[in-house]
């Protein structure tokens, strides 16, 4: 059996529209669906807060995509970005290649894997006495175009967690062996997911994720009893259950596709984007990181509301989950929740 899983529809999935507050996560998530440049998201908190449930929940909502039949990079027909150079060269050589359509996958990368999984894996033997390129793809191949899941991120051993955020960054994969070198594209959003109790990821891995959500267990007792009725429902008839939500997540869904397709048209003034930059430098932010992805993410917000322009409200909504992993210099440091982004928001925007 591989140990990479790719979440399986034919068992039932707890309905992502069902999934009572966590409010910041499923922004999170929405967001980075719609736009994958945003860069992922890392979730922390509290076990038995329904991290994985609502990730795992999401892949009923991906929208599909065009691939290039039988490719294993999922490649765009399209965009040479994101195609392999076996699909580019039969381009160039003006073959026809067959297109077919498929829903955006999720992989899961299990704690253990090599990085070999990872990476993927080029064989030599095959390569000196064939003279072919034999490339045994990984993980991060896979995961192109669609979701690569990391639970316990913070666990993960740290030159793995480099690797995955070097390709989710480039959006390429490079696999060199005995100066046999193969590159693949490598596009995919990267979520993780972790408890801070088993000790926060390092600040400048932190960094590399676009947005970071903060989740908590809920303290009212009237949404708790709600929260376990609803997962004992599902678990006694999860066909049953799921069926009550047909109609919101086929609705979340065409939204979510209208907003991937809108994206291009949104606008943001350029004043607020200086006020964002103004933000970044107030709160000693390093990079510009911080700035991207507030402006790629207001966008997104705004797509997702079928608005074709940024309002402030849209950036008060976003820039904490942007910025406030970035603040921390020291690792002893507990990441702020927001509140320091929010203040100096409201000063910048000139908002009571």
């Amino acid at each position: 059996m591989s140990d990479a899983i790719t979440l399986d529809q034919s068992r039932p999935i707890f309905p992502f529209t069902a999934i009572v507050g966590q409010e910041e996560m499923k922004l999170s998530l929405i967001l980075n669906v719609i736009d994958p440049k945003i860069g992922g998201v890392m979730i922390m908190g509290d076990r038995g807060t329904g991290k994985s449930t609502t990730v795992r929940a999401l892949v009923d909502l991906l929208p599909e995509i065009e691939v290039v039949l039988n490719d294993p990079f999922n490649s765009d027909p399209q965009d040479p970005e994101l195609m392999s150079e076996e699909v580019r060269e039969k381009l160039k050589r003006n073959e026809k290649i067959e297109v077919t359509n498929r829903k955006i996958l999720m992989v899961d990368l299990p704690l253990g894997a090599t990085e070999d999984r990872v990476c993927g894996t080029i064989d030599i033997e095959k390569a000196l006495t064939e003279g072919v390129k034999a490339f045994e793809p990984g993980l991060l191949a896979k995961a192109n175009r669609g979701i690569l899941y990391v639970d316990e991120v913070n666990l993960l051993d740290d030159h793995l967690v480099d690797v995955l955020l070097d390709s989710a960054a480039s959006g390429w994969n490079t696999v060199e062996r005995e100066g046999i070198s193969i590159s693949h594209p490598a596009r995919f959003i990267l979520v993780g997911s972790g408890n801070p109790e088993e000790g926060e990821l390092r600040p400048q891995l932190l960094d590399r994720f676009g947005m970071h959500a903060q989740i908590g267990t809920v303290k009212d007792p009237n949404l708790r009893v709600k929260i376990v009725e609803q997962r004992a429902s599902f678990d006694e008839a999860p066909l049953e259950f799921r069926k009550n939500y047909n109609d919101s997540q086929k609705e979340l869904t065409d939204k979510l596709t209208e907003a991937r397709h809108n994206l291009k048209k949104v606008e943001i003034d350029y004043d607020f984007r200086i006020k964002i930059s103004q933000i970044c430098s107030e709160l000693n932010v390093d990079g510009l990181r911080g700035d991207i992805v507030t402006n790629r993410a207001s966008k997104a917000i705004a797509a997702f509301e079928n608005r074709n322009e940024v309002t402030p409200q849209d950036i008060f909504r976003v820039i904490p989950l942007c910025l406030r992993h970035r603040l921390r210099k020291d690792p002893l440091e507990s990441i702020d929740s927001g509140d320091k982004v929010r203040d100096t928001f409201k000063k910048v925007f000139g908002y009571q």
